[in-house]
């Protein structure tokens, strides 16, 4: 039954970043800006950080690929990037302390990785013509914030989750 844990997680948070995006006010805070909840990331990158690279890495290209599938007229865009974005994370979790604080930090780095790479792809393809100032202010700065919120409320339950998986994977 721990088997499916990982996985049934993950499931979860996908759909609650839709469910999240579907029932969210427009003008929440009044100057409509663009909230993209990134709960799914921020569970990958936990699991890369406090669990193990491989698994991170693989779970990311999995669900990158559900999420291009899902979401995304484009297959390979999340795909990549997911991965890839695990990959340094945990390239830079070697060279630093693992704690809450640093996992916090570098988690925020990843998700704004990933809001710039995906920016940038779209503005290169010409899927949207926002300027990159304009992109900073609507949509990075109110994602960043949001999913900081996230990471506050959930972060030490799943570091707790993840480090008893680590434990299990150990003893097995």
């Amino acid at each position: 039954m721990k088997k499916f844990l990982l996985p049934l997680l993950f499931l979860f948070l996908f759909l609650l970043e839709s469910l999240f995006v579907q029932y969210l006010p427009e003008d929440v805070f009044g100057h409509n800006p663009i909230l993209v909840p990134h709960f799914l990331f921020v569970a990958i990158l936990f699991l890369t950080i406090f669990v193990d690279k491989k698994q991170g890495i693989i779970y990311a290209a999995i669900f990158g690929l559900l999420f291009d599938i899902v979401y995304v007229e484009i297959i390979g865009i999340y795909l990549f990037v997911y991965p890839f974005i695990s990959y340094i994370i945990s390239k830079i979790m070697q060279i630093l302390q693992t704690n809450m604080i640093i996992a916090f930090l570098s988690t925020l780095f990843g998700i704004a990785l990933l809001e710039v790479g995906v920016y940038e792809m779209n503005h290169l393809i010409h899927v949207t013509n926002v300027d990159f100032m304009s992109f900073i202010n609507l949509r990075l700065y109110p994602t960043l914030i949001l999913n900081a919120a996230f990471i506050i409320i959930a972060g030490y339950p799943l570091k707790r989750l993840f480090e008893k998986h680590a434990e299990a994977l150990r003893v097995e």
